[in-house]
């Protein structure tokens, strides 16, 4: 009999713990493009829940990132916890299989490193990483890199949306060397030529000795979530060579685009 009881209690513990996530997942429902701030009554009616319940799951997501609150209006938003997680698992599932054949290409035919990396909603994870000799000079695979001033950062964030650009600028514009721009006016305009031209360069702005040239990677869904770049030593990778290694590393990172299903060329 109390084998029984504590079986009851036990499966019980398991369908209120899943009701739980349940109502958590809904919650997370309620936001989309068009809905991107919320209120908790706005909440409360989407769902269904009663006021307390839903001030409940938003409070338990906001402890773990997954949801943020403005703190002057007290409306609550998706957290950047979700885009870090979504691009992680993407970086963790097509990407790298497909963009390593590219990687290596890459990195073969400029003779410099080739560098694969994806956004977590203010810094660039390096999940890939090849280079042409036994060269230890710059990121390790795994390592996160600023998105502002660095090549694979900048290609990424030129292309996100103007709220998450304004949230890596409000986190902190560091100076690593004297190229790093840390206006915020001159970082925008930065992000503009970016997306104009197609591809993003790192004028020493993150390592005073490394100069890089990067392209945006596209998702099935058309979304830029990674970046791939061809990085070297600013003596040989000279400007005037940036501008020629440009060509290679866009139509490249469009083939990798091409293969995880996209049909639109970021811009």
């Amino acid at each position: 009999m109390a084998h029984d009881a504590a079986a009851d209690r036990s499966a019980a513990d398991d369908k209120s713990r899943i009701q739980s996530i349940v109502k958590m997942v809904e919650v997370l429902g309620c936001f989309s493009t068009l809905h991107r701030h919320r209120s908790l009554g706005q909440v409360a009616a989407a769902t269904g829940m009663p006021r307390a319940s839903a001030h409940r799951m938003l409070s338990a997501l906001r402890e773990v990132g997954f949801i943020e609150q403005d703190p002057r209006s007290g409306n609550y938003s998706l957290g950047i916890r979700l885009f870090e997680l979504g691009s992680l698992a993407l970086a963790n599932l097509d990407l790298l299989r497909e963009a390593r054949p590219f990687i290596d290409r890459l990195s073969r035919l400029t003779g410099e490193s080739a560098h694969l990396g994806v956004f977590n909603g203010f810094e660039v994870i390096v999940v890939e990483r090849e280079e042409p000799t036994e060269r230890s000079r710059g990121v390790q695979p795994s390592e996160s890199s600023p998105a502002y001033c660095t090549g694979v950062g900048k290609a990424l964030l030129a292309f996100q949306p103007s709220e998450v650009v304004e949230r890596v600028i409000e986190h902190g514009l560091r100076a690593y060397t004297t190229n790093t721009i840390t206006d915020p006016a001159r970082l925008r305009e930065e992000l503009a030529a970016t997306r104009l031209r197609g591809y993003a360069i790192d004028d020493c702005e993150h390592q005073i000795w490394v100069r890089c040239v990067a392209a945006p990677i596209r998702s099935a869904e058309g979304h830029v979530f990674a970046s791939m770049s061809v990085t070297g030593s600013a003596d040989r990778m000279t400007p005037e060579r940036l501008v020629q290694l440009a060509p290679l590393v866009v139509q490249t990172a469009n083939s990798v685009s091409r293969q995880l299903g996209s049909e639109t060329a970021p811009g």
